[in-house]
């Protein structure tokens, strides 16, 4: 069974920076995408932002030139690095990896940011 730890959640206030991350237990040659998702409380889950395994990206109208998603040399740890928070990205989030050739996906167990003042 494939683990994900993610870190990094917290309460910041609007304009305030915080740094989500992922560590996943298992190999970098089976991960097709690594990414990030999250949920406000009464929507649904909605894509933030993903990372494929030739270093393409694709980020959710709402954050871009805010959030920038990165992996670290071995690629099975993914980063969220979020500036100019605002109230409206309050939510979970969750961090998730997709197999290749499988399709599999997998999921973090989420970590909650809280922005307020």
């Amino acid at each position: 069974q494939v683990q994900l730890e993610e870190s990094g959640g917290g309460l910041v206030q609007p304009g305030g920076s915080l740094r989500l991350s992922c560590a996943a237990s298992l190999s970098p040659f089976y991960i097709h995408t690594m990414g990030w998702y999250r949920q406000a409380p009464g929507k649904q889950r909605e894509l933030v932002a993903i990372m494929s395994s030739t270093g393409n990206t694709n980020y959710a109208d709402s954050v871009k030139g805010r959030f920038t998603i990165s992996r670290d040399g071995a690629k099975n740890t993914v980063y969220l690095q979020m500036d100019s928070l605002k109230p409206e990205d309050t939510a979970v989030y969750y961090c998730n990896v997709e197999r290749k050739w499988t399709g599999d996906a997998y999921w973090g167990q989420g970590t909650q940011v809280t922005v307020s003042s």
